[in-house]
């Protein structure tokens, strides 16, 4: 269990309509962007993530729809909590690449689900660097996809205070 996980299971002793106030607390909190368009974390295991973004003015673009660069980062928040549940605690996780397509218009708020494979998660566990391409799916309130994304996450070791240059 690394980190993330460690923080996220002390909020499962907090009665049920509290834990996913909690939960955009803490993840809004460490991830500061996320708090300004308002993600709602929706779920988060090692296995998955469930990320919703409402088409509210502050995320919205010229014709009152979620604006591209809010629906990237919804994708690209629930690749990383996906990635994040998982990268050792001595590793660094690093967004290395993403490709996002603009299919249609976006109807409404949307949800982004990513999922890892055993095989990604085991890799993760297992060796001090790396490199997955993160399945995500982003999906509006009539069911389509509007845009389809390509996220490559790498992780990496921590520098530690005995391998960075002294001055």
């Amino acid at each position: 269990m690394n980190r993330l996980q460690r923080t996220l299971a002390k909020l499962d002793g907090l009665p049920a309509p509290l834990r996913g106030v909690a939960r955009n607390f803490a993840l809004r909190r460490a991830v500061p962007f996320t708090g300004t368009a308002s993600l709602d974390f929706v779920a988060l295991s090692p296995e998955s993530s469930e990320i919703r973004i409402a088409n509210q003015r502050p995320v919205q673009n010229h014709i009152k729809g979620v604006h591209a660069a809010a629906m990237s980062l919804l994708a690209e928040t629930a690749t990383g909590m996906v990635v994040g549940m998982n990268v050792r605690d001595d590793c660094l996780p690093l967004c290395k690449s993403l490709q996002v397509n603009f299919k249609r218009r976006a109807t409404g708020g949307l949800v982004a689900k990513a999922h890892l494979t055993a095989a990604q998660r085991f890799a993760m566990a297992n060796e001090t660097k790396g490199e997955v391409t993160v399945a995500v799916t982003v999906t509006d309130e009539a069911g389509i996809e509007p845009i389809q994304c390509e996220f490559v996450w790498a992780w990496v070791p921590k520098e530690t205070s005995k391998s960075k240059p002294q001055a």
